[in-house]
C-alpha cells in the first residue's frame, strides 16, 4: 500500500525519511515540510495519508465530530513554552500577572503553544484568557487565518489585526503589548524594547517540570480516517514505525565517539536531560502521557476551544492504546 507522509524531518523521524525504518504492509512516501504547511494542507485539504498535526486543532475538530484524521499517540513535537511570550519592556510588564488588561497577539488562537501558555498563566499566575485582549494574524505575513473554525466564549475578546498588519510589526511599533508565538518574531533582537517575559526561560521551564512532571505535547500524528476504516491494522503499524525511528535517534544521540549533531556537548545535554526527566523523557503512547493529555483536554474545554471536555480515551483508536505485551 502506498502511504504519503507529511512531517518535519526531525532527528526522531529521520529514519522514516532515509528508509532505515519502514511501515509494515505499506510503502512510505515521506515529504518534509514545516508544521505550518502540514497543518494548512491537511486540515484544509487532506492532501496526505499520514501527517503531523497540531494537537490543539485536532481536539477542536474531534470534539465537533468532523476531523478527517485519526490520531495516534506519537508526538513528534514537544516543547516547554515559557520562551514563547515576547513583551514590550516599556509597558510595565514585570511578570505574568501584569498581562491582565493587555493586548496580546497570537498567530492562531487555538494553536497548541497558546493552549499551553494560557493554561499555565491561569494555573500558576491566576491570569484567565478573558483577562487579555487577543489579536490574531500572521507573524511575518499578513492575512493568516485559523485552520479550524472556533466558537469562543463571549467574554473572550479575539479580533484580527488590521488588514496588511503583521504581529511582528505590531509588537515592534507597540500596537500590541505582548506576543505569544512558537516562532520568535523578526523584531526580537532587533528592537531594544522587545524582550522575553521569562528571560531565563530554561530555569522557568525546568521548575515547571519539577512541579508538574509535564513535558508539553505540541503535535501528534494523524492517519486519514477513511484508510483506518478500511485497514484497521494501520494505526499500530505506523505507531511502531515512529517508535523505532525514535529509538534509533536516541541511540545515535548518545554516541560520543562521533557526534550526530553539530552541538559540541550534545551527549552531555542528553545526560543532563535524563537526570532531570528520566530515561524515557520523550514518551509515545497514551498511558505514558495520560497526565499530559488530561491537562490538554481540560485546557481545551475551559478555554472554550472544545464544546465539551474530551476523554483521553477518545483521542486515539483502542488498537494503539491496548498494545500487545511480551
Amino acid at each position: 500500500m502506498p502511504l504519503s507522509l507529511s512531517c518535519v524531518a526531525y532527528d526522531r523521524t529521520r529514519a522514516l525519511f532515509d528508509g532505515r525504518v519502514t511501515v509494515a504492509g505499506a510503502e512510505l512516501y515521506p515529504v518534509a515540510m514545516s508544521p505550518e504547511e502540514a497543518f494548512h494542507r491537511n486540515f484544509r485539504h487532506q492532501e496526505f495519508d499520514v501527517t503531523e498535526l497540531s494537537m490543539s486543532s485536532y481536539m477542536v475538530q474531534l470534539a465537533e465530530g468532523r476531523c478527517p484524521y485519526v490520531g495516534i499517540p506519537v508526538f513528534p513535537s514537544r516543547l516547554f513554552r515559557h520562551s514563547s511570550i515576547y513583551i514590550r519592556s516599556d509597558r510595565g510588564i514585570a511578570g505574568p500577572e501584569d498581562l491582565r488588561g493587555r493586548t496580546v497577539g497570537v498567530p492562531e488562537y487555538q494553536m497548541t503553544v497558546a493552549l499551553w501558555m494560557r493554561g499555565i498563566l491561569a494555573d500558576q499566575h491566576g491570569v484567565q484568557p478573558s483577562d487579555i485582549r487577543w489579536r490574531s494574524g500572521g507573524l511575518e505575513e499578513a492575512g493568516r487565518g485559523n485552520v479550524v473554525s472556533l466558537n469562543l466564549p463571549a467574554e473572550v475578546e479575539l479580533r484580527p489585526l488590521p488588514e496588511g498588519e503583521t504581529l511582528s510589526r505590531a509588537l515592534a511599533s507597540g500596537t500590541i503589548d505582548a506576543l505569544l508565538s512558537a516562532r520568535a518574531p523578526s523584531c526580537f533582537g532587533r528592537v531594544p524594547d522587545v524582550t522575553r517575559l521569562f528571560p531565563d526561560y530554561r530555569a522557568a521551564e525546568e521548575a515547571y517540570f519539577r512541579t508538574t512532571r509535564i513535558f508539553p505535547i505540541m503535535h501528534l500524528v494523524g492517519i486519514r480516517r477513511s484508510l483506518v476504516e478500511r485497514f484497521p491494522w494501520l494505526p499500530v503499524n505506523i505507531f511502531s514505525a515512529f517508535e523505532e525511528a525514535k529509538r534509533l535517534c536516541l541511540i545515535d544521540n548518545a554516541k560520543i565517539g562521533h557526534l550526530y549533531t553539530t552541538l559540541p556537548w550534545a551527549v552531555d545535554e542528553l545526560e543532563r536531560t535524563r537526570a532531570l526527566m528520566g530515561d524515557d523523557f520523550w514518551p509515545y503512547g497514551a498511558a505514558a502521557n495520560a497526565h499530559v493529555l488530561e491537562r490538554m483536554t481540560h485546557y481545551a474545554a475551559t478555554q472554550g476551544l472544545t464544546s465539551r471536555r474530551l476523554a483521553v480515551e477518545e483521542l486515539f483508536p483502542n488498537s494503539v492504546v491496548d498494545l500487545a505485551k511480551v
